[in-house]
């Protein structure tokens, strides 16, 4: 299986990113940065999206 990188970030553009991969057969490692932004709320969506390996 192909693997790829998501930079997941919780919103819309990297949300369809990780969708896109993994609708193509990537096997998808998603991956995370809080550096202090004030969009938590994102972040938590990317954990809940990652868990579930949609």
């Amino acid at each position: 299986m192909k693997k790829a990188v998501v930079l997941l970030s919780g919103g819309l553009d990297s949300t369809t990113a990780l969708y896109l991969a993994k609708s193509k057969g990537f096997e998808v490692y998603a991956i995370s940065f809080d550096y202090g932004q004030r969009h938590d709320k994102e972040l938590e969506c990317a954990k809940r999206l990652q868990r579930q390996q949609v």
